[in-house]
């Protein structure tokens, strides 16, 4: 399955790269494309489990405009914060334990305190994830905030 599914996605980017349609150079795209995916199909995608990859990309979907949301709530509390002289900046560090058994989920959560405004991730390791917050709040918000919870979702927990 994952040969077939590389050779596919080699053909769709030659295909992209090339935008030929005449029968020699799609044939060559073809040969290209079995030839890449013959030699490296395993590294690409590994073993492929399509029907956790489909629940997986479904819960993803889902995830995403709720992160959006939480992206805008942090714009607006950063903005508040600097254009007002009188709301707290705390800078604060926390540390979260990894619970987390794929790299995927792993750079899902990281890239997700990233790209809300207040946090960033400075380091994820498998034991842990160091992050930096603007203020308490901010830090407080990603321990509480369900964005946890939510990529373990994403991952699969137990009921994938």
């Amino acid at each position: 399955m994952s040969f077939l599914l590389t050779a596919l996605i080699m053909f769709l980017f030659w295909i992209a790269l090339s935008w030929q349609f005449e029968p020699l150079y799609l044939i060559s795209g073809v040969a290209s494309s079995l030839l890449v995916a013959y030699l490296s199909h395993d590294l690409f995608i590994g073993q492929a489990d399509v029907r956790t990859g489909v629940i997986r990309l479904f819960r993803f979907f889902a995830y995403v405009p709720w992160l959006m949301w939480q992206i805008v709530l942090s714009n607006i509390d950063v903005a508040r914060r600097t254009l007002h002289p009188g709301m707290p900046i705390s800078p604060t560090i926390i540390r979260i334990k990894n619970i987390y058994r794929t790299e995927m989920a792993m750079v899902l959560l990281a890239n997700s305190i990233t790209l809300t405004p207040g946090t960033i991730t400075i380091e994820v390791n498998k034991h842990e994830f160091i992050i930096h917050a603007v203020t308490r709040e901010a830090a407080e918000g990603v321990l509480m905030g369900g964005m946890i919870e939510r990529v373990k979702r994403i991952e699969g927990g137990d009921d994938v």
